[in-house]
């Protein structure tokens, strides 16, 4: 699918003019490729890289463009099963034009960051630093659910919660390989600023772009060594909570035993003691009822 787009007002609008200088295939299919191939001379490995989800991000020179992929985000859905992922975009920026190549169709322009722009490198930049926030947002989201499952934890006996947790922290493994590989991608752009030209303003934003990527990457480490430290402490709790049970469920079934065991003695086919005696039977009873009492005394006073 394409769609086109061009700066209006410092503001990215969408358009229907086939010249619009801002392209963006979404998942393209074997035509819309081979017009990519053939009439914009990129790369046919390239292009398969930009709609490769696995794929790291790098920077390349071309004869008429530039072509670069970094690494975003992918959407969640609830079929993911807490597994949050990653994907890639392809930029190719020319000198009038700026292709963008994605996977699925996301709203790529929202963000506020998107108000004031100059030019295509402009974009290019901040479609990047789009992708950084994008990051921050999901990682807020991990963790959310990972206090969330904790508290579960502490209360259950389930390893549905530590399945989750351990699906959390494959999550931001994830996230950590892509946000490095983004950070490689931006210190490649901090050494061919020359080359590739960029102003006084755009090299301060790709400033900023290194400080909050590296910040991005702190805090999804921080996250992920948390959640590593803890998930042994979490299945102990697990299993001491288990062992409680079983223990309560014990004392239940000797509390139940004894009683058992009086009244099958006087149930036996036998003369006994107090057969002829007209309260027998509320006399056994009493002493089921005493014999499971001083269990329960027993257990409290010796706090097993």
């Amino acid at each position: 699918m394409l769609k086109r787009y061009q700066i209006s007002g410092s503001k990215i609008v969408e358009s229907i003019d086939e010249k619009s200088p801002i392209l963006v295939f979404i998942a393209p299919n074997e035509s819309e490729q081979r017009h990519l191939i053939d009439d914009y001379k990129i790369d046919e490995h390239t292009l398969h890289s930009a709609i490769d989800p696995d794929e790291l991000a790098w920077l390349e020179f071309e004869p008429n463009h530039l072509a670069l992929i970094f690494k975003r985000p992918q959407n969640y859905s609830g079929k993911d099963q807490l597994l949050f992922k990653s994907s890639t975009t392809g930029l190719f920026l020319f000198a009038d034009r700026l292709i963008i190549v994605l996977l699925d169709d996301i709203p790529l322009f929202e963000n506020k960051i998107f108000a004031k722009i100059h030019s295509l490198t402009d974009i290019t930049l901040k479609l990047i630093y789009s992708s950084i926030f994008h990051f921050l947002k999901h990682l807020k989201v991990v963790n959310m659910i990972s206090d969330e499952l904790e508290q579960k934890i502490n209360k259950s006996m389930e390893n549905r919660y530590l399945i989750s947790l351990f699906t959390l922290q494959k999550s931001l493994v994830y996230y950590l390989d892509a946000i490095n590989s983004n950070s490689v991608l931006v210190e490649k752009l901090k050494i061919n600023t020359k080359r590739i030209e960029f102003s006084q303003e755009q090299l301060e934003l790709l400033e900023d772009i290194t400080v909050e990527n590296n910040q991005c990457y702190k805090q999804a480490e921080i996250y992920s060594n948390v959640l590593a430290s803890l998930m042994d402490a979490r299945a102990s709790i697990v299993s001491n909570n288990l062992n409680i049970l079983i223990k309560v469920l014990n004392i239940i079934t000797i509390s139940i035993m004894v009683p058992t065991l009086i009244v099958s003695i006087f149930s036996m086919n036998v003369r006994l003691p107090i057969e002829d005696v007209p309260h027998a039977f509320w006399i056994i009873l009493g002493l089921s009822a005493i014999s499971m009492l001083s269990v329960l005394f027993i257990w409290k006073r010796k706090k097993l």
